[in-house]
């Protein structure tokens, strides 16, 4: 992986945000144009209890992505273990090349109805962008940097914590931005096997014909991925090293 793969991941991460401002803009707007906004702001409460399940959803699915793919991705970046990197990425890939109901489905099928199943899809479907950017920031790491550490007799865990993590860290921050955008646009469906979340108002709207309890899902979900959105991004440029950020 060169540094213009990474460049190249990032340019696209950042086309599918200002989507991302678009679509919630556009909502808003409709919501506004219509004169539905004040019959969404009547499940206020039914927003806030749900909000809570979401969020609750979100991160304790995310949390447990991101203990799980980063020393995932730099597991595979060790040199006795890259003959099988591209193989073992793949196979996450997997999970989320299947559409995300059939994930929901079999977690359902062999975890049941609940948080717990909705919870192990929503980890399965936000892995691979933190395994695959972890994996790729740090072997983008410029080689003279890595000579150089070992010629000031620095050993490979102390190159991995001084060297390789603080250059590839925009790029992993860059993949756990992307992976809870797409966590919290897709707990959404965890309602469906009884998950619970803002997917309760969105698809008993879509059920019932109602456009304004459904934008009442819609919406809050839209805001709160762009507000996850903006966090990290700001996360991203304030804590990555001047150096190494491509931003600064």
């Amino acid at each position: 992986m060169t540094m213009a793969t990474a460049e190249h991941r990032i340019f696209i991460d950042r086309v599918g945000r200002v989507a991302l401002y678009l679509a919630l803009f556009a909502l808003g707007g409709y919501a506004y144009a219509t004169g539905v906004l004040p019959e969404i702001l009547f499940h206020m409460d039914d927003i806030l209890f749900l909000g809570r399940e979401h969020l609750f959803l979100v991160a304790i699915s995310g949390s447990l992505a991101i203990a799980v793919g980063v020393p995932l991705g730099v597991f595979l970046t060790r040199p006795y273990m890259r003959r099988f990197a591209e193989s073992t990425i793949q196979g996450v890939n997997i999970l989320q090349t299947v559409p995300t109901l059939a994930v929901l489905a079999l977690a359902m099928a062999v975890l049941g109805i609940g948080v717990v199943p909705a919870i192990f899809g929503l980890w399965a479907y936000s892995l691979l962008p933190i395994v695959r950017n972890t994996y790729t920031g740090i072997l983008s790491v410029p080689p003279a940097l890595l000579e150089a550490a070992r010629g000031m007799g620095m050993t490979n865990r102390q190159i991995l914590w001084r060297v390789e993590l603080p250059n590839a860290l925009y790029v992993i921050i860059a993949g756990i931005r992307t992976a809870l955008v797409i966590n919290v646009g897709t707990a959404p469906l965890a309602f469906l096997i009884g998950g619970g979340g803002l997917g309760q108002l969105i698809f008993t709207g879509i059920d019932l014909f109602n456009t304004p309890m459904m934008l009442a899902g819609a919406i809050p979900t839209a805001l709160l991925a762009v507000i996850v959105d903006f966090f990290l991004g700001m996360l991203a440029f304030y804590g990555v090293p001047r150096g190494v950020n491509p931003l600064r």
